[in-house]
């Protein structure tokens, strides 16, 4: 397999290259901590904090030390941040409507939010029927058989008091996100045959570009703009699947139908690849269509699933190499869970209240990022007590039963809310990594601790250093930060509690990082 990138491309690369080249130099004429420099400390904890305010550190001159030190390294910028959060589904809506309205709000603001909640950034909200879109039967927008031009197509579900436009419209109440939206099927009658053969029906290539164009023309209409239409949701190759089209098949829908159509009708939604379920899949697939460069010109991101945990090897290194062949795209990490039909051990209750769940989901949210993810996305953001509500249709592979672990918990028969672990790991990247944040190289590989450091816009439109640091240990453990600047080295002195995410937060000084443009 070759991987490469078309030559257009490259020099795209190249030209944000020498952007990255100044902006590193922007950086490093003058930013260095002064000794003494407050720095924030946010942490959650096994022992109970939950993004908890700590009393500041400072920087103290650099001395020998003893203790893991993590390596601050300022001239490598690597790749920007897209952002963090989950998925709207019809069941979140469901699980939210049984609570008071007070009740609801609150755990609106506590997602979405950025200052009182956890600000969630990138959001998935699936294309018609899936899984957990449980407010009613399987539907698409246009189950008329052979509507060519979609006469008939409707986003009248989505518009209910369940629906994912009223559940989008109410989050927005509370922060800024962006919204990818990815298909499991397109309408039973595009396809070959709806039960046996689930590849789609060439002759209509046409007509679902036609769909693709009318959900985000509709869904505008209706306030909510789609940032990114992503082809197909686990269209089947190596395994499962939903979808059954190959990369060669998508290939040619991308390249001679939709994104023609998309240019044609100027629409500004963006388009994604497809996602595959795994990052071994993205790796040996997606340059079948990124290697023809008339159909690499209207992907602008690659979007990818991990559920590679359940099968075996994470890949993370097959990610990195993907990353390395096209690195003028970014990747997104669009959707995992633990769900026992996706795998997971039935022995592990689900919903999963054990706060070691949550360092589960951090590891994997640094690993993507080490490997250049530029966004992570969770699948179910609120569910029930039960892992439910679920959507039945076991020919489009919606089984009965469904258990799964979401976000938030809301136990439809006592009205409390829960917040897990993975809400709070999850909390820490969202809320302080903000969109067009930059990743930092931090040098530093440590049995049981690991970082992540970044350049990130803070709420009142200037700049900040952000230090993610877990501790995966069963107990407390000291570490040092460095931080080098212009020749000029300043260390923090740190414990992580047991099992934690700390957060450490600095200003640049003012003069130099304040109005950079990161894009």
């Amino acid at each position: 397999m070759k991987l490469l990138a078309p030559k257009s491309d490259r020099e795209c690369f190249l030209r944000e290259a020498l952007g990255w080249l100044l902006l590193g130099l922007l950086v490093y004429w003058g930013a260095t901590p002064a000794l003494g420099q407050e720095v924030k400390i946010y942490v959650s904890s096994k022992a109970g904090d939950r993004l908890t305010l700590k009393p500041p550190v400072r920087f103290e001159q650099l001395k020998p030390t003893t203790v893991p030190v993590f390596d601050v390294l300022t001239g490598n910028m690597l790749q920007k941040m897209a952002g963090f959060g989950a998925s709207f589904l019809e069941a979140g809506m469901v699980c939210l409507n049984d609570l008071p309205r007070g009740e609801q709000e609150a755990v609106l603001k506590a997602l979405f939010d950025s200052e009182q909640g956890v600000g969630f950034s990138a959001m998935k909200t699936p294309l018609a029927g899936t899984d957990f879109m449980s407010a009613g039967p399987y539907y698409t927008y246009d189950d008329t058989p052979g509507d060519v031009a979609m006469k008939h197509f409707s986003i009248q579900r989505d518009l209910g008091p369940n629906g994912l436009i009223t559940y989008i419209k109410r989050a927005q109440c509370y922060g800024k996100f962006v919204l990818q939206a990815p298909m499991d099927y397109p309408p039973d009658w595009m396809l070959l045959d709806a039960e046996k053969n689930q590849d789609v029906d060439p002759r209509y290539y046409d007509a679902l570009a036609l769909y693709y164009l009318r959900y985000v023309q509709e869904y505008q209409k209706q306030g909510v703009f789609i940032d990114y239409v992503s082809l197909f949701n686990e269209p089947r190759n190596d395994d499962g699947g939903y979808t059954k089209i190959n990369y060669k098949e998508i290939l040619d829908l991308l390249k001679n139908h939709v994104g023609p159509l998309f240019k044609k009708e100027k629409v500004e939604s963006q388009l994604m690849l497809s996602e595959a379920p795994v990052r071994l899949e993205a790796y040996k697939y997606y340059p079948t269509v990124l290697n023809d460069p008339q159909a690499r010109q209207y992907i602008r991101e690659l979007p990818y699933h991990g559920y590679d945990f359940l099968k075996g090897p994470e890949n993370f290194d097959k990610l990195a190499a993907l990353h390395h062949a096209y690195p003028d795209m970014r990747l997104w990490m669009t959707e995992v869970c633990h769900a026992y039909e996706a795998g997971t051990a039935r022995t592990m209750p689900l919903p999963n209240y054990a706060w070691e769940d949550g360092a589960f989901w951090g590891n994997m949210i640094v690993s993507d990022i080490e490997a250049g993810a530029s966004a992570w996305i969770y699948w179910n953001m609120i569910l029930d007590q039960r892992g439910g509500p679920w959507m039945v249709s076991p020919v489009h592979r919606d089984p009965d039963p469904n258990v799964q672990h979401p976000v938030v918990v809301v136990n439809r028969e006592t009205k409390k809310v829960y917040y897990t672990g993975l809400y709070y790991y999850l909390g820490h990247f969202s809320k302080f990594v903000r969109p067009g944040a930059v990743r930092v190289l931090m040098k530093g590989k440590y049995s049981g601790i690991r970082g992540l450091a970044f350049l990130s816009p803070d709420l009142k439109g200037g700049w900040h250093w952000v230090v993610e640091l877990l501790n995966n240990r069963p107990t407390d453990a000291q570490v040092q930060v460095d931080f080098e600047l212009n020749t000029v080295r300043r260390s923090l002195q740190l414990t992580l509690p047991a099992v934690s995410i700390m957060t450490a937060v600095w200003k640049p000084h003012p003069h130099t990082v304040g109005n950079m443009p990161l894009e």
